[in-house]
């Protein structure tokens, strides 16, 4: 069996399929092009993937490193053939490897849909020609993908499996104290994303410190070497703005402590609606890229995962966004000067949570690889 994954996501998602793997079947030998994680979940790695993910056309280093690792995967499948292949999110880096897989006799279980339904959709026919399964993290992509002739099950997300200690969580969050209010930062975590979203965020705190100077502010780093990306860019920016705060590797920490939160467009929208914290979400793409191809290939007119899940705006969602921090500002002054505003979106992001219930996306993926492997 061999798992290929290119961004620190796809690692997470990965791991936890491959430890319910090693915990039903200890012998069963599994490989993967993939992170620190998959290798913890009991994975054999023949490649190391995933340091430098990006967004977006990837530069000419970038595609002739994954012609490396596809001509370095086909070497390795001809000489260690797998009965099943699970390509982890990345479509870009990993729909070639699916053709090699696929060529070798090889079954392709796609774990995290490709958010075809999102933008580029004629990758529907490349998806079907290269897939025997999807496996969907969010409520609406089975039927999305099954009307459209591409096998799909919809197994859960996940960032859902386990449930929060909530005592341990309160005493991970008082640790950053107190003022009012008290707003947490999401600013992603690859290179590009920080340079391009980082300064929005770090001005909206600033105006609303105008306006509130007892505001406390928490940038959420996912992992230590994303924070010294953010310390980079803040000191190009000018120097670390005094009284903000930095977690590193402790999201659902700096979710617990806040009251809103001001997050750039990502699973992490999901991370925060699981606690229920009023938020609002932008995303500021590549000029370039977005006036050049964007625009046309971009099918969707709702980009953060609350309001597509939900099938309707309940947060706001500034996407493209290539102005400054102020709409952030005013969105938080206006959650905290209309308490029934955000009540509605607590009440809401309730709902979706509800969605997960009852599904356990390690569970159910291990049990479809299972059949597809003819293991079960």
């Amino acid at each position: 069996m061999l798992f290929t994954a290119f961004e620190p996501s796809g690692d997470d998602h990965a791991a936890v399929v491959i430890a319910e793997l090693k915990r039903r079947h200890p012998g069963l030998p599994i490989y993967a092009w993939g992170g620190p994680k998959m290798e913890r979940a009991g994975a054999t790695l023949i490649g190391r993937t995933g340091d430098d993910a990006v967004m977006g056309v990837p530069g000419l280093a970038k595609i002739l490193q994954h012609r490396r690792i596809n001509r370095a995967v086909a070497r390795w499948l001809d000489a260690n053939p797998v009965a099943v292949h699970v390509p982890v999110d990345s479509p870009a880096a990993n729909f070639p490897l699916s053709r090699i897989s696929k060529r070798r006799g090889a079954k392709v279980v796609h774990l995290v849909a490709p958010q075809i339904w999102a933008w580029g959709r004629w990758r529907i026919r490349k998806l079907r020609r290269l897939t025997d399964l999807v496996l969907c993290l969010l409520p609406f992509e089975e039927e999305w993908f099954m009307v459209r002739g591409v096998p799909a099950k919809f197994i859960g997300h996940p960032l859902f499996d386990e449930r929060l200690d909530e005592a341990d969580l309160d005493r991970r969050a008082a640790r950053l104290g107190g003022g009012g209010p008290r707003v947490a930062l999401m600013p992603g975590s690859r290179p590009a994303e920080i340079r391009r979203c980082f300064p929005v965020l770090l001005d909206a705190v600033a105006r609303l410190k105008k306006d509130f100077p007892q505001a406390a502010a928490a940038v959420a780093a996912t992992r230590p070497q994303v924070a010294e990306e953010l310390r980079r860019e803040a000191q190009r920016l000018g120097g670390w703005p005094q009284g903000l705060s930095m977690v590193a590797g402790d999201t659902d920490a700096v979710v617990r402590w806040c009251e809103y939160a001001l997050v750039v467009s990502g699973t992490v929208t999901l991370q925060i609606a699981r606690q229920q914290r009023p938020m609002a979400a932008f995303y500021r793409p590549s000029w370039a890229f977005y006036w050049l191809f964007g625009w046309w290939i971009i099918s969707t007119p709702l980009f953060a995962l609350p309001n597509l899940i939900a099938g309707r705006r309940i947060i706001l969602e500034l996407v493209p966004h290539f102005s400054n921090g102020e709409a952030l500002a005013v969105e938080v002054i206006r959650m905290m000067r209309q308490p029934g505003y955000a009540d509605d979106q607590r009440r809401e992001l309730g709902a979706i949570v509800r969605r997960f219930e009852g599904h356990s996306a390690g569970h159910a993926a291990a049990e479809a690889i299972e059949k597809m492997a003819g293991i079960a």
